[in-house]
């Protein structure tokens, strides 16, 4: 393995950050870090904690009846959804019943429901849940789903993001796009490694990491 996790310093938060530094690929772009977020997606603690402090920015002003899950972060949305119905004075959606929602995704990259998971998103107010945003790519296909299906995307949130808003929309998320401040990410034909010569160390997606 060509590249090792550290934690990277960040502002005051109970949620990790896990990073490598390399040169890695995506499927869209070349980035020099890796943000491993595994543990924040999968250990219960982590995923708690990140989303209580991801539904703090909706509690009070967002009405909410599906999480849609991008990434993996299910078990975030799951204890996103039980944060969101708690009884709270300023809590717009307590006492009420929120769908978490998975895409299927299609051989060309669409997302789709089923005639069964559908209702959970025609017609309803759609937080988009996404474990890191760096292109964009994936939450606009979201987007373009739930208009699709006759909803209405209320809002869009990640743990990690390189980008301020998406969509139209801005992102809310843990580690902010400043995080991270010799973050690269571009498409192939501009990698500034590719173009000193510097050979990828892994192949990384929503699923994790490859070493090459």
């Amino acid at each position: 393995m060509a590249f090792q996790l550290f934690m990277y310093p960040t502002r005051e938060t109970t949620v990790p950050l896990r990073v490598a530094h390399g040169h890695f690929a995506t499927s869209h772009s070349h980035i020099n870090y890796y943000v491993d977020l595994t543990m924040t997606k999968h250990r219960l603690s982590e995923a708690r904690e990140a989303a209580i402090e991801l539904a703090s920015k909706f509690k009070s002003s967002t009405i909410i009846d599906t999480i849609l899950c991008l990434d993996g972060t299910e078990v975030i949305g799951a204890c996103m959804a039980s944060e969101l119905t708690k009884n709270g004075l300023h809590n717009m959606n307590q006492h009420k019943t929120i769908y978490v929602a998975t895409p299927e995704h299609t051989t060309g990259s669409q997302l789709i429901f089923r005639d069964n998971t559908a209702p959970m998103i025609v017609g309803k107010h759609v937080l988009i849940l996404a474990a890191s945003i760096t292109t964009g790519f994936t939450v606009q296909g979201a987007v373009e789903a739930i208009q699709y299906y006759r909803g209405t995307t209320v809002g869009v949130c990640s743990i990690f993001t390189r980008e301020d808003t998406c969509c139209g929309f801005p992102v809310q998320s843990i580690f902010p796009a400043n995080v991270i401040d010799d973050y690269i990410s571009k498409p192939s034909y501009e990698c500034p490694m590719c173009k000193a010569g510097l050979k990828l160390d892994a192949l990384v997606n929503t699923y994790g990491i490859s070493s090459l």
